[in-house]
């Protein structure tokens, strides 16, 4: 049962022949005692209710009547019903537990999306499948794990995807981003329709118009013809924002107006255009610092996480690095026509120890360059542990010695005697992390007169 709350009487019938027409039993209320007695006497799956309850306008009644609404029931998702002078108050109420707000005059249909998403939520609760299970179940082939918070996210999308609810994805570059934001649209009711990515680090803010709403010829000097946005690429479809947080402010305003109200203009028209789309956001930055500290808007962050997924860096779930590892190098055997290719378990268990600040992109890309340079079929430490050398010198990371300043001897020795002391003087450990064998690194440790402890083997 849907509860609306609004003291004007048109507003009440207008909703409650939506939600009937679409099949979803509604009641209503006219005043807070009202509400909060059918609140406590009926289950209620989603209330909506009026910021600007009364005849006043500062809306705090409707604020006062969220707080008492979520004493009574914590867990009830609520819509805001607010106008463009209360969207600050109805940020407040987003922190206050509001699910999302809806700007006045509302479109039914995106009312109805928020409705229906909602209480898609509320019924379809996490089950904590196994990988197998979620297969079976969903689009995810393409997504290489089973680290438990890899299957948590899994089972996210398999939740969140049949719903347009707006999703915010997070974490490291590199994690698989845009991964995620494929597997939500390839498994919701839009998957035969248009995905379109944007990368918004890489328009500028004199570009940003043009690319998001396209223009029509004579728009400005440089428009010779008609040019179609992205949002219009994507109707009917998912839009996909990554690096939102590379977005400066101004543009974060135009952007927001679409995702308020789904209308748009194209440069150079004056006719509105609706944006029937799903919005999947991500970013590598902590958008609550940068809300703190003015550079992102509240309002649209609070628009955009609705459904918040964020994705470990790979070194806290190491025990998937070895299935990563054998899914490229499957993948490598196709596109170079090396059907032998394969990794000795040495390298696997090396690279499992890896910290890869760049996560999968560098993992991936470190597992090309080393079949790449390499002649053998079977890779083994030496072959990784050379071209992640080779590519922390290019980056600078590592600063080798000048040419004259130190042998070739003295060189090795220094490396020996780190890596002992790294490893707390593990054999093994050290022997690995140089890419060598223990038999290798015992005849380096006599011929250059290191001391070691035959216990540590």
């Amino acid at each position: 049962m849907i509860l609306i709350i609004d003291d004007d009487i048109a507003v009440r019938t207008s909703l409650l022949l939506l939600l009937q027409n679409e099949k979803l039993p509604a009641t209503a209320a006219a005043t807070p005692a009202e509400a909060l007695y059918i609140l406590a006497a009926q289950p209620i799956s989603l209330v909506i209710l009026d910021l600007n309850f009364t005849i006043a306008t500062s809306g705090r009644e409707g604020m006062q009547l969220l707080r008492d609404i979520k004493q009574v029931n914590s867990a009830v998702p609520v819509i805001l019903i607010t106008g463009w002078g209360t969207i600050a108050l109805a940020v407040e109420g987003m922190k206050l537990g509001a699910s999302d707000f809806i700007n006045k005059p509302w479109i039914n249909d995106h009312l109805l999306q928020s409705v229906k998403t909602l209480l898609h939520l509320q019924e379809n609760q996490p089950r904590h499948s196994t990988r197998q299970q979620l297969d079976q179940q969903y689009q995810l082939s393409h997504i290489i794990g089973q680290d438990p918070r890899l299957l948590d996210i899994l089972e996210t999308i398999g939740r969140i995807a049949p719903t347009d609810a707006p999703v915010l994805i997070t974490g490291e570059s590199g994690t698989g981003k845009e991964l995620i934001a494929e597997a939500i649209h390839q498994n919701s009711l839009r998957q035969h329709k248009p995905f379109v990515k944007v990368n918004l680090g890489g328009i500028s803010t004199s570009l940003f118009e043009s690319e998001m709403f396209g223009h029509v010829r004579g728009a400005f000097t440089d428009a010779r013809t008609d040019r179609m946005g992205r949002f219009e690429m994507a109707n009917k479809g998912t839009i996909f924002l990554d690096e939102i947080g590379e977005l400066d402010t101004s543009s974060q305003v135009k952007l927001l107006r679409v995702l308020q109200d789904r209308t748009y203009e194209v440069l150079g028209s004056s006719r509105t255009r609706t944006a029937d789309i799903r919005v999947v956001c991500a970013t590598n930055r902590k958008l609550e610092d940068m809300v703190q500290q003015g550079n992102f808007r509240e309002d649209l962050f609070y628009r955009i996480n609705l459904i918040t997924i964020h994705l470990p860096a790979l070194r806290e779930r190491p025990g998937d690095i070895p299935l990563l590892v054998n899914f490229f190098i499957q993948n490598l055997q196709t596109i170079y026509h090396r059907p032998q290719l394969g990794v000795t378990p040495a390298a696997l268990k090396w690279m499992a120890q890896l910290p890869l600040p760049g996560n999968i992109r560098q993992l991936k890309n470190l597992i090309e360059r080393s079949v790449l340079m390499s002649r053998k079929d079977l890779l083994d430490t030496s072959d990784f542990s050379a071209q992640l050398a080779l590519s922390a010198v290019k980056k600078g990371q590592l600063q080798l010695p000048e040419v004259g300043t130190i042998t070739l001897d003295e060189l090795e020795a220094m490396m020996i005697r780190k890596a002992l002391a790294f490893h707390h003087h593990k054999i093994a450990k050290a022997a690995a992390a140089l890419g060598i064998t223990r038999s290798s690194l015992y005849r380096r440790l006599e011929k250059y007169h290191i001391p070691y402890d035959e216990t540590q083997d």
